[in-house]
């Protein structure tokens, strides 16, 4: 049987086909956001007539009353007007856009010259058989940073890896996947995903409090301990559940390697790349050092001294994006200069525009999600929904694990249908998170409960962009590999990294243990 005819089978039948065919009919994001707009103008026409209103819990009218906030009808001549005549600053100010931007740069140079790809290749080519899991689980949640080399050169790799150490090669793309995809919030570092998360937080929580300040670091505590909770789940999983359960690899043609698509693990790393990683590494030690001195330098740049104590960091938490920048564009062309990807400025710019390329399709959908955000904060629903919501929230005196518990299984089920990240979380933010502050829980632990959700079913989904990827990867080498194969393979992963977030969410509430520097589980008005 055909590979083709065991994905079709395989995707008509039960809840993994009836998923599929749901998935297939939504349209792309950009036309959802758009439907959402749609949707709001007429929300906000019906709740204007009806008056719908609410007491805003930190702000007062003239009188020192609670402030009334009405829904504002967005057909109005005054919204029309701030529609048509700010729509420019409506897109450039959307906060995850700068944020993005910036980082891409920097990171565009390091994936290109080749820095990103070799690190992956150096971190895992030469671990012991026994800790071969772990490492490439490891290094693909770190390869997060990556961004999409993490899925096109570690995940073919890992497959190569783990034939030439005599073990199944779809175990090793299962445990390179579920490293890079299920475990896509997990790290020991803040990178991309932060600045675009925390960008769409910001902009909803500063509907409460129009004070607040992303700090993307906010959850770097957290996405620290997911880490080391995930890669045990993984390398348990690979080992014991689904290796054992892989059918035994022929010697055909498909089987007999990935020839094409990465170097073979045993040809070393050339005396170049090598000294391009050793440069790239001093590169990123000299950026530490820069910011170390910036802080403690004369006038202390990234520490403002005059501000109370618990905001004298805050420069230097909103100094990491540029930090991240900087970090990759060195690194990158360090790591170029030695290699030889990089000989002059010309390529360093050309990788940099080559990079923003790339975030073509982003800068389409964050016009549609700028103006859905904007829209929906002009019309007044975001707030009196979540004002109103805290209230019932507020009277079930539910606990505050049972809150995030929810809001971890409702975006991880959505997520199988709606693959971006920052898509979903553009739509959840303007509601969860004020209503979320209002009972008293953090921006940072809304956040920080949606990652968990919207990592653990990335790998089940036939809709991430990079599952087709993955399936042609396990059929270089097991060519009756279908769609249906890759579902079942990854669904064990799946269930128990959900399991694994949800408990360690609960924990970390419970506890009350701050999410990162200056980022408590717990929020109150000031």
């Amino acid at each position: 049987m055909s590979a083709e005819s065991i994905s079709a089978g395989n995707g008509a039948r039960g809840i993994l086909g009836w998923i599929e065919r749901g998935g297939n009919r939504l349209p792309d994001p950009v036309v959802i956001f758009l439907y959402c707009i749609l949707g709001v103008v007429v929300l906000s026409v019906i709740a204007a007539a009806m008056g719908s209103s609410a007491l805003h819990p930190t702000q007062v009218d003239a009188a020192g009353n609670a402030l009334v906030v009405r829904a504002e009808s967005l057909l109005s001549a005054d919204n029309i007007r701030r529609l048509l005549v700010e729509m420019p600053t409506t897109f450039t100010s959307f906060h995850p856009l700068g944020y993005v931007l910036v980082v891409m740069l920097g990171a565009g140079v390091a994936e290109r010259s080749g820095l990103l790809g070799t690190a992956m290749s150096a971190a895992v080519s030469n671990v012991p058989r026994l800790l071969l899991t772990p490492a490439v689980a490891l290094v693909g949640m770190l390869g997060n940073l990556a961004a999409d080399a993490a899925y096109v050169v570690l995940i073919p790799l890992a497959g190569v890896i783990f034939a030439a150490a005599g073990r199944h090669p779809v175990a090793g793309i299962a445990a390179a996947f579920a490293g890079v995809s299920g475990g896509f919030s997990a790290n020991l570092l803040p990178g991309q995903l932060d600045a675009l998360l925390f960008g769409i937080t910001e902009a909803a929580a500063e509907t409460i409090l129009p004070t607040w300040d992303a700090n993307i670091a906010g959850n770097a505590w957290f996405i620290v301990a997911m880490t080391f909770v995930f890669l045990p789940v993984i390398w348990y999983i690979t080992d014991r559940v689904i290796e054992p359960r892989l059918a035994p690899l022929g010697d055909g043609p498909a089987e007999s390697g990935s020839a094409g698509i990465v170097k073979d693990p045993g040809t070393a790393i050339s005396d170049a790349e090598k000294a391009g990683l050793k440069r790239a590494g001093w590169a990123i030690l000299g950026v530490v050092a820069l910011w170390i001195f910036l802080c403690i330098g004369p006038g202390t740049p990234l520490i403002d001294e005059s501000a109370p104590p618990e905001a004298r960091l805050n420069p230097l938490f909103q100094s990491l994006v540029a930090g991240f920048f900087v970090i990759f564009l060195t690194a990158g062309w360090a790591y170029g200069s030695a290699a030889g990807t990089v000989n002059n400025h010309r390529d360093l710019v050309r990788m940099m525009q080559d990079a923003m390329g790339d975030m073509a399709y982003y800068l389409v959908l964050s016009f549609a999600a700028a103006h859905f955000v904007a829209m929906f904060n002009w019309s007044n629903l975001g707030l009196i929904f979540a004002i109103h919501g805290a209230a019932v929230l507020e009277s079930s005196n539910l606990p505050d694990t049972l809150l995030m518990a929810s809001i971890i299984v409702f975006g991880a089920l959505l997520n199988l249908f709606i693959g971006s990240a920052s898509a979903k979380w553009a739509l959840l933010a303007p509601v969860l998170v004020p209503m979320l502050m209002l009972v008293g829980i953090s921006p940072e632990m809304s956040t920080a409960a949606y990652r968990v959700g919207d990592s653990a079913t990335n790998i089940i989904t036939p809709l991430m962009p990079y599952f087709p990827l993955v399936l042609v990867f396990a059929q270089r080498w097991q060519k009756d590999f279908g769609l249906g194969s890759l579902v079942a393979t990854m669904l064990p992963y799946s269930v128990f990294l959900l399991l694994a977030g949800l408990l360690l969410t609960i924990v970390w509430v419970y506890s009350g243990l701050p999410l990162g520097p200056a980022a408590p589980v717990s929020f109150s008005m000031p």
